[in-house]
């Protein structure tokens, strides 16, 4: 892990989560408060039916909160889209923007994505951009290129002068079990790492890459460690506070 850089903790609920999925929330908040402050930004990403609920409760405990997804337009016709702005008037301080959830089940491209994020900056919030390749382009030796050109093309220019972040995500390995080799993981945190750099020189140093495949309390400190991991995106096991604590004191 870099350490110039402070670790990002980020927790995706997806499409999970009632009011009642706030008592999680509860204790993980009790969880991190009860010892040595967490040496990581720890991140909640809800439905935005709870957005503002999570927003006002983690504020007492230094949880902060970010949306899932957001439209790049700041207002209009969108039935059932969500602004950025409107998430940011919710609470949020961050957004996710281009899953592979997305970009696979809503046809989502990097211009798309791109675009998103430039909207995310607009209304002050952080876009964690994702990124990453499927099982068939890592197997046909096209990973990295794969990962590159959705680097090029859906950060924004603006990133230059704005906070972002950068999400790596082995497709294959979200929610299914599997866990690319730390070798894996190394390679292309380092290959983001130089193309960020190249394009934004010393900025591109400062900028979070988070891990997202399957990043659960058994083997985080390890891929924590990784030379420039610095965070994880958290799917299941931010569910639960135990697990997602565990995760958080990994870091």
């Amino acid at each position: 892990m870099t350490t110039t850089i402070t670790p990002l903790i980020a927790g995706n609920w997806k499409m999970n989560g009632l009011r009642a999925s706030l008592d999680e929330l509860t204790a993980l908040a009790e969880m991190m408060t009860a010892g040595e402050a967490p040496r990581a930004i720890v991140v909640i990403c809800p439905p935005a039916t709870i957005l503002a609920a999570v927003a006002r409760q983690g504020a007492t405990s230094g949880i902060l909160a970010g949306g899932q997804d957001c439209h790049p337009a700041a207002s209009g016709a969108h039935t059932g889209d969500i602004a950025a702005g409107m998430l940011a008037d919710a609470g949020a301080q961050y957004v996710i923007v281009g899953h592979s959830e997305r970009r696979a089940a809503h046809g989502e491209t990097d211009d798309i994505v791109r675009a998103k994020a430039e909207a995310a900056i607009g209304a002050g919030l952080k876009p964690i951009i994702c990124v990453g390749e499927t099982e068939a382009e890592r197997d046909g030796g096209s990973a990295e290129s794969v990962v590159v050109s959705q680097l090029a093309g859906s950060i924004p220019d603006a990133a230059g002068q704005h906070d972002v972040i950068v999400a790596y995500e082995p497709v294959w390995a979200i929610g299914t079990g599997r866990t690319p080799s730390n070798d894996d993981i190394a390679q292309m945190h380092d290959a983001i790492r130089r193309q960020l750099v190249t394009r934004f020189g010393d900025k591109g140093q400062a900028i979070h890459i988070l891990y997202g495949g399957s990043l659960k309390p058994q083997n985080a400190r390890e891929i924590l460690a990784i030379s420039n991991v610095n965070g994880g995106l958290v799917g299941g096991a931010s569910l639960l506070a135990k697990d997602f604590a565990t995760i958080i004191s990994a870091v």
